[in-house]
């Protein structure tokens, strides 16, 4: 593993997020740099199985800073996930004479990296690419700003029209495991109340908080989802809502993928850049097996297998500013 890196190839995995194309600009032109090849893996991991590698250049990576979504695509892959198909993956990457691999994803895409490099003695980066925001190892991930500011737009809207017919909104954002955006969007949005997968919900103490709400003469009630959340989606909540209490007029809005999609947040294209210099630095300096992350503005190196397994905890203090702004 400590062989000068010549050749790196770089690819992006899982769900896709803004600020992607931004990183693979860095990988790209940080390789050039320091006089590495650098080759593009299209539709991730099965990029690699089917041997879909392209080289890139400056040129190749022009102009993409403000797109959303990644211009390399992205899959997640089945077949990657058996010895055969990591197997041809590896020949194919040997054929080409790579020497690393940079892969750009989540705790999934991490998953397949780490059992990759230890199964065939290969160098691997992580750059943290997800909006849920739900890696240990960084403060952030790239496209959750972007995400919550997309959200946060749309909430404004939506409060808008509930403010017009005194309507109880409740408001699906993602987030299956990890509440950050949902916590985010409720502070930032003015939100009533906040439901995520961190903290556990009844639907009295729900429904306690909005008839608290219209006591106070609210003109409308926001109602902020995490879609992993203990109580289930946003329509099934509502649902349950109505089945106690009859006098509250309820919409639902499930914000969905519109929140993956985008041109990135100024934040995100910064945060994108930076881990995208350091994934290839790190690659010269000979680690591996770890993930590029910004931890008080400071790079930090998160070994894969830690930025997988540590759970990253939701911050106390942002819901409880969002329990206290929402009277």
């Amino acid at each position: 593993m400590n062989k000068e890196i010549k050749k790196i190839a770089v690819l992006t995995s899982g769900g896709d997020a803004p600020g992607m194309n931004a990183a693979i600009r860095a990988v790209v032109r940080t390789g050039i740099y320091y006089d590495i090849e650098v080759v593009g893996v299209y539709l991730g991991y099965d990029g690699l199985i089917d041997n879909e590698m392209k080289p890139l250049n400056v040129r190749s990576v022009a102009n993409i800073l403000s797109r959303g979504g990644t211009f390399l695509k992205s899959a997640r892959s089945e077949r990657f996930r058996t010895q055969e198909g990591r197997s041809q993956a590896f020949e194919n990457m040997k054929n080409a004479n790579i020497d690393a691999l940079v892969v750009i994803g989540g705790d999934g895409s991490f998953t397949g990296a780490d059992i990759f490099s230890q199964e065939h003695d290969l160098p691997v980066i992580g750059i943290p690419g997800t909006i849920d925001n739900d890696l240990a190892g960084s403060d952030y991930t790239i496209g959750f700003d972007t995400a919550c500011n997309t959200a946060i737009e749309a909430i404004d809207k939506i409060r808008d029209t509930a403010s017009s017919h005194e309507r109880v909104f409740f408001i699906e954002v993602m987030g299956r495991d990890a509440g950050f955006i949902a916590i985010n969007a409720a502070i930032s949005g003015g939100a009533g109340a906040v439901i995520v997968p961190e903290h556990n919900w009844t639907i009295q103490s729900l429904i306690e908080k909005l008839q608290s709400g219209a006591a106070n003469k609210k003109a409308s009630n926001l109602v902020i989802v995490s879609e992993g959340n203990n109580l289930g989606n946003a329509y099934k909540i509502a649902k349950m809502v109505r089945k106690e209490i009859d006098y509250f007029d309820i919409r639902v809005t499930v914000l969905g993928h519109l929140q993956r999609g985008g041109s990135p947040s100024n934040l995100d294209r910064v945060l994108a850049s930076r881990l995208g210099v350091a994934a290839v630095e790190a690659l010269r300096e000979g680690k591996s097996k770890v993930m590029v992350g910004i931890i008080n503005k400071e790079l930090i190196l998160t070994p894969i297998n830690e930025a997988i397994k540590l759970e990253k905890p939701l911050i106390d203090e942002e819901f409880r500013i969002a329990k206290i702004l929402s009277i």
